[in-house]
């Protein structure tokens, strides 16, 4: 065989591998079997996990088992839809000795007041209990067709400051890079950010630190899961922030 012909022969064959270990990684991830972020977390000393209806019932003796610190559980979307299950997570968080929180995903199709008042009406100002959130980030048809900034911040200002106002702390964002960019960078700077970054360390575009870091969308904690949804959401808390810092008084 020509010189020329094994060369390009062994490229192939080197090219096919590469190809075969991309796929074989891809899987291991997608599946959680492996989780690159979960050695990078583990430096971390607090952690905990956020659920809604979709992660089933939980059984939150056994989820405090298991190294978890904190609980942030849907209470709320929009201007009118509550999660079914957010009344037997929060009274289930808070029994199993977590510190617990709730959060509001925000949508990009109601006034921010309504909305802040869809939360005020479902979660009750507990002292102790976690500041408040607010999920920012593309759903829907939005995923590729983002909202103008000036629009989704006449939003977001209003539902803030009523939260804030209401609750006597300032609220925690929660956001993808992609809604970061689109939305907050180079302001809110009075509200936690709680970034999502699941594929590698969290790096917020602006430069600003992160107080909380969701790492993993695919992890399994015993007691967590559902024919719906087998994984659940695991984030670790900043060494410059403290849940202290976080609570409602």
């Amino acid at each position: 065989m020509p010189i020329a012909s094994r060369r390009r022969r062994r490229i192939l064959i080197a090219s096919a591998v590469l190809v075969v270990l991309a796929l074989v990684g891809t899987v291991l991830v997608y599946t959680g079997a492996v989780l690159p972020n979960r050695l990078l977390a583990a430096r971390y000393d607090v952690r905990g996990i956020d659920v809604s209806h979709h992660n089933g019932t939980v059984d939150w003796a056994r989820v405090a088992e298991q190294d978890v610190d904190f609980a942030w559980i849907k209470a709320t979307e929009g201007s009118a839809h509550t999660d079914p299950r957010f009344t037997a997570n929060w009274s289930g968080a808070r029994e199993a000795g977590l510190s617990t929180g709730a959060y509001h995903f925000m949508s990009f199709e109601s006034p921010g007041t309504d909305q802040a008042q869809n939360m005020i009406a479902t979660v009750p100002r507990v002292a102790g209990t976690l500041a408040p959130v607010v999920d920012l980030e593309p759903y829907g048809s939005f995923k590729g067709d983002l909202p103008p900034a000036t629009e989704v911040r006449a939003i977001l200002d209003p539902l803030l400051a009523a939260l804030e106002d209401h609750y006597g702390t300032a609220p925690v964002i929660y956001t993808t890079p992609t809604a970061y960019r689109a939305f907050l960078v180079d302001g809110y700077r009075d509200n936690p950010i709680w970034f999502r970054s699941v594929a590698w360390p969290p790096r917020v575009p602006d430069g600003r630190d992160w107080t909380i870091w969701q790492y993993s969308s695919r992890d399994r904690l015993d007691g967590v899961g559902s024919s719906d949804e087998a994984y659940v959401d695991m984030n670790v808390l900043s060494d410059d922030a403290s849940l202290e810092s976080l609570i409602v008084r």
